[in-house]
């Protein structure tokens, strides 16, 4: 049985996404090249690029929903999936897996229920491996969102998922 994103992440759109969305489309409507800037603009303010947006630009712009498809398809800046609260990227590189990083992946993944590539439910964290993050020196590296922690052992790895697991 295959189960669609939608159906197993409900979309949600605050007051303040949409008022912010809508003014971003008054500026670009009737630009030219006006599908990458509506694209971006959907992308920074959902985290991600929901059907029901993808549809409300298309409308909009009189852009067939086929051809922003296609688009948002080609730029790797493009998710169709919803980022968690905590995005939690590690390191896989040769410096950072040959000191323990795949540990501390699979950690990651047994304490959060999901693999890398995906989000919680309730979409307080998104688990992603990346083969280098240009911080060899620190390895194995992890970030959280913008955060860097380096030089990690398991046990600094756990300490540093218990404290996002404490604010979540």
């Amino acid at each position: 049985m295959s189960v669609s994103v939608k159906e197993v992440f409900e979309f949600i759109e605050t007051e303040s996404q949409y008022q912010e969305f809508e003014t971003s489309l008054s500026f670009i409507i009737g630009q030219e090249g006006a599908q990458m800037p509506a694209l971006q603009e959907a992308q920074r303010i959902y985290g991600y690029l929901p059907i029901e947006v993808l549809e409300r630009i298309s409308e909009r712009l009189d852009i067939p929903l086929e051809q922003l498809y296609s688009t948002a398809t080609f730029y790797s800046q493009f998710t169709f999936v919803p980022k968690g609260e905590y995005t939690i990227s590690i390191c896989l590189g040769t410096a950072c897996y040959v000191k323990g990083a795949g540990n501390i992946l699979d950690s990651y993944e047994t304490e959060l229920k999901i693999k890398a590539g995906e989000t919680t439910p309730d979409r307080k964290f998104t688990l992603e491996s990346c083969r280098c993050i240009g911080a060899c020196g620190l390895a194995p590296v992890l970030t959280v969102n913008e955060e860097v922690y380096g030089r990690l052992t398991q046990k600094k790895g756990d300490k540093v998922l218990v404290s996002y697991l404490k604010k979540a």
